[in-house]
């Protein structure tokens, strides 16, 4: 998020646009914004490597919020915005911030998490009134602030947590050495040369800003002096008419953003000009191989794929010539040495499937949590996973899904990504989760639980009809038992699907029928 020079070289370049409001904000007025935000956190006594908290939706002021903690040596830990008090408190108190930024619309749920969390000295409201003396009006706490940097600049980084799927989320902290803001983490770097970064790029960001990676991508633009366009949410329609209407060169998306883009009437997707468009990234949640085809049959061969952690364990990509080559795979290994290992940690044979380690890339931990980086770390101390499932064939890695949500029923490991991806293609299903759910006989059995699209009818005759699809193109053991319907499914914008939250309820429904 450092705009470094760009303020001096081309001030009144759009530094950001925000898409439904059309406000840009010029480079000048990025560096100002970042600078008089610096100043107050020095002022307010963080220093080199200690932690604040920003929890926000999309805004005018998010991209300050992290650049100022670049440029002054901090971590700042970006919030999902989703989450409930109790969820903030925790990430609040496990991540040692001293201020939060938050807005008006969130303040509700900080208001609630910050009698919770006695570690906040001050908290800044963007667009809100303050109503005690550590809660204050953001705009308002930084005017009296010079808008020039602050004396011992140095570079500063996101400390980011999981998204919590499977668990408590985790602080992800990598070493932050003592050097000038204009140098960006090593870990990002070659993404400027593997995805054609530029000056003149115009990036348009349609995910959270909480996440990793809006997080890199409009960071490295900045870098770059390019242009961020940035979706307060994410609608199929209005995504594709700004990359018409700003000449949009490079986007990243996740799946489900594709899906429902295909799912638009034929001819909104036929007017829609993408001749400016460049590069399509995606990452964050296998896609399915229908859709996949799908999108480059549509926008042609610009889509690329990378598989990657926060926690910067190792990093694969591919192209859309080579994913076409070999369809289903994440890419072959740019970061990183991969290891597929056996439970008892023996190395696989390629087209076997075991769980994902990598010989870091970069070092990591989780903070504040020595258990859980044991637990992410190999006897020796040479790799590292996150549970994460997956094979290798010709050079290529194939995801199959995480351990922690490995079906076994009748003795079978069954991996539920598959029929998940399957489901998504169906033309009535907007979205869908596959989980066990316990079986007296089996152990466990497989559960469908399915969001429809618009105007659907979730009724039985539905249920059929999705039963039928899976038993003709997946084996039996693949084919859920049963399917259940949802209003909406727990899935973050960021394109992760909060399936525990799902799976839990049927558990407990077990559990208290036991007992």
């Amino acid at each position: 998020m450092y705009g470094g020079d760009y303020a001096k070289m081309h001030p009144d370049r759009p530094a950001f646009v925000m898409a439904a409001s059309g406000e840009a904000v010029s480079y000048r007025e990025y560096e100002a914004r970042c600078n008089r935000l610096a100043h107050l956190l020095r002022d307010h006594g963080l220093k080199h490597l200690d932690h604040y908290s920003i929890f926000m939706e999309n805004n005018d002021r998010y991209l300050e919020c992290c650049g100022a903690g670049e440029r002054s040596g901090l971590y700042y830990t970006c919030i999902n915005s989703y989450l409930k008090d109790e969820e903030l408190a925790y990430i609040l108190n496990n991540s040692e911030s001293r201020i939060l930024i938050t807005s008006a619309e969130k303040l509700p749920v900080a208001l609630e998490a910050l009698k919770a969390s006695p570690g906040i000295v001050k908290c800044l409201v963007v667009n809100g009134e303050g109503n005690a003396d550590n809660i204050v009006n953001f705009e308002q706490a930084l005017a009296s602030y010079p808008d020039t940097p602050i004396e011992d600049e140095c570079l500063g980084a996101s400390m980011l947590y999981s998204s919590g799927t499977t668990g408590r989320p985790k602080g992800i902290l990598r070493p932050l050495e003592l050097r000038s803001p204009a140098e960006p983490m090593p870990l990002h770097s070659f993404l400027l040369d593997l995805w054609h970064y530029r000056e003149d790029m115009i990036y348009l960001s349609p995910a959270p800003l909480y996440h990793s990676a809006p997080q890199a991508a409009t960071g490295l633009t900045i870098r770059m002096g390019g242009t961020v366009i940035i979706m307060e949410k994410f609608d199929p329609e209005a995504y594709l008419d700004l990359v018409e209407r700003y000449g949009v060169t490079h986007s990243q998306l996740v799946p489900t953003m594709f899906s429902r883009m295909l799912k638009l009437p034929e001819e909104t997707r036929e007017k829609a000009d993408l001749s400016t468009l460049e590069i399509a990234v995606h990452a964050a949640a296998p896609c399915p191989i229908q859709v996949k085809e799908a999108m480059i049959d549509w926008w042609g061969p610009i889509i690329h794929e990378y598989y990657g952690a926060t926690e910067g364990l190792g990093f694969t990509a591919c192209s859309s010539e080579e994913w076409l080559a070999h369809k289903g795979s994440v890419g072959k290994v740019m970061l990183g040495e991969l290891h597929i290992l056996d439970e008892d940690g023996n190395e696989l044979p390629p087209g076997e499937s075991g769980e994902i380690w990598f010989k870091t890339a970069t070092e990591f931990s989780y903070f504040n949590n020595d258990e859980k980086t044991r637990e992410a770390t190999s006897a020796d101390g040479t790799m590292s996973t996150v549970g994460d499932v997956g094979y290798v064939e010709d050079g290529y890695l194939y995801l199959t899904d995480r351990s922690t949500f490995m079906i076994i029923s009748g003795g079978v490991n069954i991996y539920p990504q598959e029929t998940e991806n399957l489901l998504i293609t169906h033309p009535k299903v907007a979205d869908a989760a596959v989980f066990g759910v316990p079986n007296e006989d089996l152990g466990e059995e497989v559960k469908a639980v399915v969001q429809v699209m618009p105007g659907v009818e979730p009724n039985d005759v539905l249920v059929d009809e999705l039963m039928a699809f899976c038993a003709e193109h997946l084996s039996r053991q693949k084919c859920p038992r049963s399917i259940d319907f949802e209003e909406e499914l727990p899935r973050l914008p960021t394109g992760k699907l909060y399936k525990r939250t799902l799976k839990d309820r049927y558990w407990a429904d077990h559990r208290n029928r036991i007992l």
